[in-house]
């Protein structure tokens, strides 16, 4: 199979970024694509692993150069794909996976041939479970939580975008069905029957969330 470009998305605490780490362990057809990125590391995170950090100087530098498949401003930073990384993962005969938001998504596809993209997004389960994750992560102010569900109520709203949508119910048999759809070469589009109610609901909590104080009670 002609290796593809194979992009994630979710709203934040979808569950993407496991996702497609449980898949790169598992499979050695396929490799995560490393984002760059000017915000700080968290704690345990090492440089080339979960991302490239660079200085905002660097990475305006590499934006200029047409370094970037795509890049986005996130909560204040930038996160972007090197053409780089995606060329050698598909060079080496690897899907390249890249655990992207929706603005960058659209990026990577106004670019790229739509033969070569599988396009999937990753919704929660259900609101309350979807609220839950992003309560438990504890590394954000409640301002930038609340901006987090503002910007998750874009994201949900531009799901149908997608060919294919997978509800992150448990995580072996999402990734299960993941592979299915990349070993399927993305054909036929997959969703839930119930896709736009999942949608709708996961819209309403999103709204209701970002009003709230603490952004998630």
């Amino acid at each position: 199979m002609t290796p593809r470009i194979v992009i994630l998305s979710s709203p934040s605490g979808g569950g993407k970024t496991t996702i497609a780490r449980a898949l790169a362990a598992r499979r050695r057809d396929l490799g995560l694509s490393v984002s760059a990125t000017t915000r700080r590391p968290r704690p345990g995170e090492r440089d080339a692993d979960a991302y490239h950090f660079v200085s905002a100087a660097e990475f305006e530098r590499r934006v200029v150069a047409g370094e970037f498949l795509e890049w986005a401003e996130y909560a204040g930073a930038r996160y972007g794909t090197l053409r780089a990384e995606v060329e050698a993962l598909r060079a080496a005969g690897r899907h390249a996976v890249l655990d992207i938001d929706v603005q960058g998504a659209r990026q990577v596809r106004a670019q790229v041939p739509p033969e070569d993209v599988i396009a999937i997004f990753v919704l929660p389960p259900d609101a309350a479970v979807w609220r839950a994750r992003l309560r438990e992560r504890r590394t954000e102010s409640a301002a930038a939580l609340a901006q987090r569900f503002d910007t998750a109520v874009r994201e949900i709203a531009a799901a149908g975008e997608y060919e294919h949508m997978v509800v992150n119910e448990d995580l072996e048999s999402t990734v299960a069905q993941v592979a299915t759809i990349i070993d399927s070469g993305g054909t036929p589009p997959w969703r839930p029957a119930d896709w736009r109610e999942r949608i709708a609901a996961l819209r309403d909590a999103a709204i209701a969330a970002r009003s709230v104080p603490g952004g998630a009670s």
